[in-house]
C-alpha cells in the first residue's frame, strides 16, 4: 500500500459480476482501487466447459493481461476467475500467480486461493458449496478445495453453461440451496462464482445460519487486500471482513 491506498490489478474474463470491485471501492472511500482489465476468455457462451477454461487460465494469456495492468502499478495482481483458476488444480493455480507476479512484480493470487485462504481465517474445515457451475466443473472446484485440506459436506450444482447466465441468476437460489443443505457438520457456505453478485447475501445468511459465508468477489478483495497490507475491519461484508 501506499498512501494508506490499496491498487489491485485485477484480471477479469467479465462475466457481470466485477461491479462488486467498484462498490467494495466506494464503500471504503477509494482507499481499494481496483484497476481492472478484461482477460480474454475461450468457450462464449459455454466458458464454463472444463476445456475453455483450461484455455482461458493459460500461462501466456494470463501473461500478457497483466503486461496491460503493469503501467498502473498495482500493489497486488490478481486473477480475479474462480473457474479458470481452479480448474487444473492447485499447482497450476499457484503457477498463474507466479507468473502474474513475475510479470508485475507484487505478491498475485487468484480467486481460488482466495477462497482456500479465506476458509482457514473463518476457520472453515467442512464447507459446502454452491455452485452455479454445470456438475463437471462444480466437483473440479470441491477437489481443488480438498488439496487444501478442506472436506466438503456437500456440493450443490445449477448448471448455468457460461458467467453470463450465472450473472442473471437468482440469488434467492442460493439463498434457497444454503437452507436446503445446511447442516451441523458444515462450518461455512462458498458461492464460487465471480460473475454472481451476491455481496447482499452474505451478512443476511450469515444471520440467519449462523455460519461464514465466503463469496467470490468477497474473498478476492479480502486476501488480495491482505496481500497489500491492508489491516482493517470492513463492516457489511461478513465475518471475513471482520478478520483483520
Amino acid at each position: 500500500m501506499r498512501d494508506g491506498i490499496a491498487r489491485l490489478g485485477l484480471l477479469c474474463p467479465i462475466g457481470g459480476g466485477e461491479y462488486e470491485y467498484h462498490q467494495f471501492a466506494e464503500a471504503v472511500n477509494y482507499r481499494m482501487r481496483p484497476y481492472m482489465v478484461v482477460a480474454w476468455h475461450a468457450g462464449g457462451d459455454d466458458n464454463h466447459d472444463p476445456e475453455a477454461l483450461r484455455q482461458t487460465g493459460g500461462l501466456d494469456r494470463l501473461r500478457e493481461s497483466a503486461r496491460v495492468v503493469l503501467p498502473l502499478k498495482p500493489d497486488v495482481g490478481v486473477w480475479a476467475c474462480t473457474s479458470g483458476s481452479f480448474i487444473s488444480g492447485r499447482k497450476t493455480a499457484e503457477a498463474q500467480t507466479d507468473a502474474i507476479s513475475a510479470v508485475l512484480g507484487v505478491p498475485a493470487t487468484s480467486t481460488s486461493l482466495a477462497f482456500a485462504h479465506a476458509a482457514r481465517r473463518v476457520g472453515a474445515k467442512r464447507v459446502a458449496v454452491l455452485a452455479s457451475y454445470p456438475q463437471p466443473t462444480a466437483r473440479a472446484f470441491a477437489d481443488f478445495l480438498t488439496e487444501f485440506g478442506l472436506d466438503i459436506g456437500h456440493l450443490e450444482w445449477m448448471d448455468a453453461p457460461g458467467g453470463r447466465d450465472a450473472f442473471f441468476m437468482s440469488l434467492d437460489a442460493f439463498a434457497a440451496a444454503a437452507r436446503k443443505v445446511d447442516h451441523p457438520d458444515i462450518d461455512a457456505f462458498a458461492i464460487p462464482d465471480t460473475a454472481v453478485a451476491a455481496f447482499s447475501l452474505i451478512e443476511k445468511l450469515e444471520r440467519e445460519l449462523g455460519k461464514p459465508v465466503l463469496t467470490a468477489n468477497q474473498v478476492t478483495i479480502w486476501h488480495a487486500l491482505s496481500l497489500a497490507g491492508w489491516r482493517e475491519e470492513v463492516p457489511g461484508y461478513g465475518r471475513l471482513f471482520a478478520s483483520f
